[in-house]
């Protein structure tokens, strides 16, 4: 049996590869696309089930101070970029502050309901357990620094200062 010269088949070869090329190039460049988009909606599911857990919290504060009108009914913590950050250092990724913030906020929860006009003796209080605090998300540290504590009509508002931890 005679076997056909391999030379009437290069071209075939040739044409078979480079079309098996393009369906694994396609096939990568779809799947990127694919996880940046799902990536992008994971952030977003994130960042709303944050709010709805804070939600929750303010309405069921809410309904049980609505008759007092002198107690932090509500907290809010702002995040600030921290020196360090400006200077080049890796900022904190949004997921990571998030995780943070609702951390803070659970520590922050005993002071709800507390009196707005006894936030001299409260502000100190909270700067001792807050201020330098370390927290560990995704097994990293991060630090916490606060900058500003504000009470107007109920709300406490928090603005702190999140770095990433790091030891000498």
């Amino acid at each position: 049996m005679r076997v056909p010269p391999f030379s009437r088949f290069r071209r075939f070869t040739q044409i078979s590869a480079i079309f098996m090329l393009g369906i694994v190039v396609g096939a990568v460049i779809y799947n990127a696309i694919y996880h940046v988009g799902y990536n992008v909606l994971w952030l977003n599911n994130a960042d709303l089930r944050v709010q709805i857990e804070q939600y929750q919290e303010d309405i069921k504060t809410l309904k049980k101070y609505n008759n007092t009108s002198t107690v932090i009914r509500e907290i809010k913590i702002r995040s600030e970029e921290s020196k360090a950050q400006s200077e080049g250092s890796n900022p904190v990724d949004p997921v990571t502050l998030k995780l943070i913030l609702s951390e803070i906020r659970s520590d922050l929860e005993p002071m709800r309901g507390r009196s707005m006009f006894d936030i001299d003796t409260d502000s100190k209080l909270v700067r001792l357990l807050l201020d330098g605090k370390l927290y560990i998300v995704r097994e990293k540290e991060y630090s916490v620094r606060i900058r500003t504590m504000l009470v107007m009509e109920g709300v406490l508002q928090i603005w702190v200062e999140i770095s990433p931890f790091k030891r000498n």
